[in-house]
């Protein structure tokens, strides 16, 4: 389980965040909409630990999975390669089926260059749950993406996170990406940002 609490969060004199507090289960996907600049993606690199100037306290998992809008791929390293150097410790057996399994099967070899940004993305998406992440945070992973891509990419996700269970934060502009994917849904809004429960999605 996550648990957060996020008392306070400042850029110089300007509060962003103001008692933001949830927690996710297991297996659970808790999506969080709210406009450009209300500080979404500030909450996802507290949550990471890639911010820790803020007042408040979270409890997470050790083990963490991040998929960003971009695929953040290391472009002189092979598809295999990426994955390896980010998960040295895991048999290249299980990396190759984790390939197979997102659709990568026969890509090993190439370049990131040489995949589409569709397929950069199922790469992206391996990464993160090769680890058996305990959190897996998505910041908007099927941006600038066609609908059929959008929606075949969905379906992975929708897949991975039934199998592997991990507890689950999506940030998305998209109501129906949300809708479709988690379990909540709650809102950033307000000047400083706190947030609000919206429908569930089941």
């Amino acid at each position: 389980m996550i648990s957060v609490h996020v008392k306070a969060k400042h850029f110089a004199d300007t509060q962003v965040l103001r008692d933001v507090r949830f927690s996710v289960e297991p297996g659970e996907v808790l999506a969080i909409v709210g406009p450009s600049g209300i500080g979404k993606s500030t909450l996802l690199r507290i949550i990471a630990g890639l911010d820790q100037s803020f007042s408040g306290a979270i409890s997470a998992p050790s083990k963490l999975g991040m998929v960003f809008q971009e695929p953040n791929l290391l472009p002189w390293r092979r598809v295999l390669a990426n994955l390896t150097l980010m998960h040295p410790g895991i048999p290249e057996v299980d990396i190759r089926a984790m390939l197979e399994r997102v659709g990568l099967s026969g890509k090993a070899d190439l370049w990131p260059r040489q995949l589409s940004l569709g397929q950069q993305r199922r790469l992206a998406l391996a990464r993160a749950f090769l680890g058996a992440p305990g959190l897996l945070i998505l910041d908007e992973p099927f941006t600038s993406l066609d609908r059929q891509t959008r929606d075949d990419m969905l379906a992975l996700t929708e897949g991975l996170i039934r199998e592997h269970r991990p507890a689950t934060l999506l940030v998305t502009h998209d109501r129906a990406e949300s809708d479709r994917l988690a379990t909540r849904i709650c809102e950033l809004r307000g000047a400083p940002a706190t947030l609000h429960p919206l429908a569930s999605a089941l």
